[in-house]
């Protein structure tokens, strides 16, 4: 019975042992939710170590060394937190800090911690606000993010009206695209009708001209006219010819549908 005793007293209620028990439920965390990291782990520790340091010297002569130990510790704690996590996370640990400093308070030592139910649910709360709250990313209060929540809604909610605005300005621009192709579509068609008609008058009138000139009716230079209109119908009806399957398959291109065969256009 004494040497259990003697092992309560110098290993279950030591600050090394309770510092080291809080921490390994931190690591354990960290580890489930692939978050551990080293800065984390020493920073961890050591507010536990100060805290219950405070805790048990508070009352005594060695406080005034003891108050020393925790600012020291409290820097180092901060500038490992700044150089590898973030602001919320500085305010999460202060928020633990504070809690920790306000179980030594006169209100919580002669009334809180006098009912034994009160006093595990307090440290109990502390332990998992240092274990889950502090060291998992998913635990985030929006109360404690300075608005940062807020902000990502109102940026993510502006960024989907301009995404569904310009989604509809693309339909509109397409839509229109797609009219005037139409248009220009039907306009070559009625110009290659009329570029085909005009060349088939020019090659019957240059037939004419040329018999004609054979009989001697006309003279070498009408001919030469003749020729050179029948010439430049030809070159009109070719380029109406280009320009009308041009906007053919422009269109079929926009549109992804074949008219001729009245379906549409899929690739295997």
């Amino acid at each position: 019975m004494n040497s259990l005793k003697v092992l309560k007293k110098s290993v279950i209620d030591s600050q090394l042992y309770v510092s080291l028990t809080g921490t390994l439920f931190s690591v354990f965390f960290m580890l489930e939710q692939n978050t551990f990291r080293y800065p984390t782990v020493f920073f961890i520790f050591i507010t536990y170590f100060s805290g219950y340091l405070y805790t048990k010297y508070q009352k005594t002569r060695h406080f005034s060394k003891i108050l020393i130990l925790n600012i020291v510790a409290g820097i180092i704690c901060a500038l490992l937190i700044i150089n590898n996590h973030n602001e919320i996370r500085l305010m999460k640990w202060f928020i633990i800090v504070v809690l920790g400093l306000l179980y030594n308070s006169f209100f919580l030592d002669n009334y809180i911690r006098k009912i034994p139910l009160l006093k595990v649910f307090y440290v109990g709360l502390v332990w998992a606000l240092m274990n889950c709250w502090l060291t998992l990313p998913e635990f985030d209060i929006p109360i404690l993010d300075w608005g940062r929540s807020k902000s990502r809604t109102n940026t993510a909610q502006a960024n989907l009206k301009f995404t569904q605005y310009a989604v509809e300005q693309d339909k509109q621009t397409f839509t229109q695209e797609i009219v005037t192709q139409v248009t220009l579509f039907d306009m070559m068609k009625d110009q290659l009708i009329i570029t085909a008609q005009a060349d088939s008058i020019a090659t019957e009138k240059y037939e004419i001209a040329k018999e004609r000139y054979v009989l001697g009716n006309l003279s070498i230079t009408d001919l030469s006219i003749a020729f050179q209109e029948k010439d430049q119908a030809k070159r009109d009806y070719i380029s109406a010819l280009r320009d009308f399957w041009g906007a053919y398959y422009n269109l079929r291109y926009l549109s992804l549908y074949d008219f001729e065969k009245n379906e549409k256009i899929s690739y295997q």
